[in-house]
């Protein structure tokens, strides 16, 4: 795929009321004609809360919104038939489509069932007490609305290793299961925050439960029998064992018709862990580059005190560029969020401009900076907070010059602490662009493009400037863009 462009077509607090499969329908001919390649939709699952379920708290997976369960026939993004139709319509503009996957836990169960457990340390997941406490817990799953459709399967307190809360006696916190799966404790090859990350909420899915895999390769090759998708995302894959996803990716691949594009979510500031799970998969799936999302927050907050010439450091795309999509803002970092990781407003364009223009990675574009967003929640401080995010305004702009002039070898300047560029020198068949950035005030760069650019004339794409660049006898040009801006400048008539 050239230039693939990925488009989060979602966000944490997305209107409810079936809105957004629709809306999807409605958009994609737009998406294809500015350049976005690929849409990632929100888990299309029926969740804890019904109708109003962002999709975390998976609840059903063979229900996309077909069954009335938890209080509602559709989801919080419409009904099953909606959701084909918006995949439909973005796959007749040859936009490919990534489904969201929530496999570690599920929640809402529909039965308790007398459960045998262990206290677990919450800051030590190593620490588990040796008494046994009976219990009961909510870990039968029998999907009463569906009645056994797509799948006869019942998930059981044997499904799961652990749980956040009891009853008789009553409590909440960290609980290892007891059962033929959990005598080893957790899984492995997962994260070792608080010692072992494996247990992260609800009922948590034990994939050394053999029927419990194979189910969820039947999950798998069952949506992409339903939804005509071209890849998935992976949730929270910092918490499952690397061993399963190896499998499971395997068997997806073995199932589509076309090889399928898949990103996962492990959430760390540490590549060398982004790159330890990437070799535990065997290079199967790519990672969302937080790190550089990290160098993003700090830059936009720093300004003219943050050296650009280290935008790169530390990041998965400096490291591992065939595997890292990166991002300036998803669902779990926007504002009020659990990841709050914002990167302010007058940065935005600079970080989608290294993004989008460069050779390496593939990017990812966050709904409200393409559409704008409005909403209310309550944040840590325990007050409500009003949250405006507002469109990117270079972001469209940039989107279509990725597809029409971010092409051919790459050339840095990142130089100067708060003045960097770099060329895309084009193709026989397509132009190149030169950009330029600044965290300071007004900044210039003297290129040089050589003797075929002698005497050339570039404008800039963005706008931010009128003035046109003319390259000298030897094809050399003094590249600007405004202080705390970014321009994109292309040969004039390309």
């Amino acid at each position: 795929m050239d230039n693939p462009t990925l488009l989060q077509f979602f966000h944490w607090y997305y209107p409810d009321g079936g809105k957004l499969w629709p809306e999807v329908a409605e958009k994609a001919e737009w998406l294809a004609s500015i350049g976005i390649t690929m849409v990632w939709l929100p888990p299309a699952s029926k969740g804890e809360s019904g109708g109003y379920s962002v999709g975390y708290d998976t609840y059903d997976l063979f229900d996309l919104g077909e069954f009335e369960q938890k209080g509602s026939v559709a989801t919080k993004y419409g009904d099953k038939a909606q959701l084909i139709a918006a995949v439909n319509a973005l796959r007749a503009q040859n936009i490919g489509v990534l489904m969201d996957v929530v496999l570690n836990h599920k929640m809402g169960a529909d039965e308790k069932e007398q459960v045998s457990v262990n206290r677990v340390l919450a800051d030590n997941r190593e620490e588990i007490e040796e008494e046994v406490v009976a219990a009961e817990a909510w870990t039968r799953f029998t999907f009463p609305g569906r009645e056994g459709k797509y799948s006869q399967f019942i998930w059981d307190y044997h499904c799961f290793s652990g749980v956040d809360h009891i009853e008789n006696p009553d409590e909440s916190g960290v609980f290892k299961i007891v059962n033929d799966y959990t005598v080893d404790g957790w899984n492995v090859e997962v994260d070792d925050e608080f010692g072992n990350f494996d247990y992260l909420m609800g009922a948590n899915i034990d994939f050394r439960n053999n029927a419990v895999r194979e189910e969820l390769k039947y999950w798998g090759s069952w949506l992409m029998e339903q939804v005509p998708c071209t890849g998935f995302r992976l949730d929270a894959v910092k918490h499952i064992p690397a061993w399963f996803y190896k499998e499971w990716i395997d068997s997806i691949q073995q199932a589509a018709s076309q090889p399928m594009f898949i990103v996962a979510e492990y959430w760390s500031f540490e590549t060398d862990k982004l790159q330890q799970y990437i070799d535990q998969v065997d290079g199967k799936t790519m990672l969302f580059d937080a790190p550089l999302l990290l160098n993003f927050h700090h830059a936009s907050l720093e300004g003219k005190e943050y050296d650009l010439t280290h935008i790169f450091d530390g990041s998965l795309l400096q490291a591992d560029p065939w595997h890292a999509v990166t991002i300036v803002a998803n669902h779990d970092t926007q504002p009020l969020q659990s990841l709050e990781i914002p990167v302010e407003p007058w940065f935005k364009p600079l970080a989608y401009a290294l993004i989008l223009l460069r050779e390496q990675g593939v990017p990812a574009v966050f709904y409200p900076d393409l559409f704008g967003a409005s909403y209310q929640d309550s944040g840590d401080d325990g007050n409500e907070h009003q949250i405006d995010l507002p469109v990117v305004a270079e972001l469209e702009t940039l989107i279509q010059a990725r597809q029409q002039y971010a092409w051919g070898p790459q050339t840095d300047y990142l130089d100067d602490a708060n003045c960097i560029a770099f060329v895309r020198a084009g193709t026989e068949e397509k132009p190149g662009c030169v950009v330029v950035m600044s965290n300071d005030s007004d900044g210039v760069k003297a290129i040089p493009l050589g003797d075929n650019f002698a005497d050339s004339q570039w404008t800039d794409l963005t706008r931010n400037l009128d003035a046109e660049v003319v390259c000298n006898a030897e094809g050399t040009g003094e590249f600007r863009c405004n202080g705390g801006s970014v321009s994109v400048w292309i040969r004039k008539n390309d």
